[in-house]
């Protein structure tokens, strides 16, 4: 099974997409709300190097910036259709 870690944010339309996208594939994640957890936020753009949402880690190596649902799959090797 993959680590997926989804950051977000309250109010964004592609979070929610891509918290649907993974519940319709079965794929289990943990969601950080950047508005919440400030360190996180700060992670998010000192390490990561992302500075919207939603943004998705991949087993702590990949990271997805922005809404991509395709590279998302890809990366998870699932279906996007």
């Amino acid at each position: 099974m993959q680590k997926v870690i989804l950051y977000t944010q309250p109010q964004c339309p592609p979070c929610e997409i891509v918290k649907r996208f993974f519940k319709a594939n079965q794929v289990e994640f943990s969601e950080i709300n950047i508005k919440e957890d400030t360190s996180s936020r700060q992670y998010m753009i000192d390490t990561l190097e992302s500075y919207s949402t939603p943004t998705v880690v991949i087993n702590d190596s990949e990271v997805v910036r922005g809404f991509n649902l395709e590279s998302l799959a890809e990366k998870l090797n699932i279906s996007c259709d």
